[in-house]
């Protein structure tokens, strides 16, 4: 299980689907070496330079937080069921209302159908919200996710920058 990283009142908390293997051994977020989303994160603005996951805790002073759906590593999503993701959204809907971010970024629009039993919902910001705060749901920036591109992911990540 990772420790969430959040300051408090975080614009931007972003929540990936669970740990990989990597992320659960090192401790760091989309610690995987493939894993797009410190990247995407660069390029998209939130971040003035390229952050390695070692260096998550630096991401409050840019007013972001990361967490989890779901607390158990895995080496694919595919591999949580059904009950892991709508429990893992029950409490991150009470863990939002808790830190109080302006945006909540789920990167993975499967799970975020799934955990919220909103089966329609696409990328982009949400007409609903969790723990009332907004939602904008991005793409998985696993490796494994082959229809996405670090460019295409930090375009989508800048989309909800501009949104702020």
């Amino acid at each position: 299980m990772l420790d969430d990283v959040l300051g408090p009142s975080p614009d931007v908390l972003f929540c990936g689907i669970n740990p990989g293997l990597m992320s659960g051994a090192t401790g760091h977020h989309f610690a995987r070496p493939g894993n797009r989303f410190w990247p995407a994160l660069h390029l998209s603005g939130f971040t003035p330079r390229l952050l390695s996951p070692a260096e998550q805790e630096l991401l409050p002073s840019y007013g972001l937080g990361v967490t989890n759906l779901v607390p158990r590593a895995s080496a694919k999503a595919s591999e949580l069921t059904r009950a892991e993701l709508v429990a893992g959204g029950a409490a991150l809907a009470a863990k939002v209302a808790g830190a109080g971010p302006k945006v909540l970024a789920v990167l993975g629009v499967s799970a975020y159908r799934v955990a919220f039993a909103r089966p329609r919902s696409v990328i982009g910001p949400q007409a609903e919200t969790v723990g009332g705060v907004r939602v904008w749901v991005l793409p998985n920036p696993s490796g494994l996710n082959a229809h996405w591109t670090v460019a295409t992911i930090a375009a989508e990540m800048a989309r909800l920058r501009s949104s702020l």
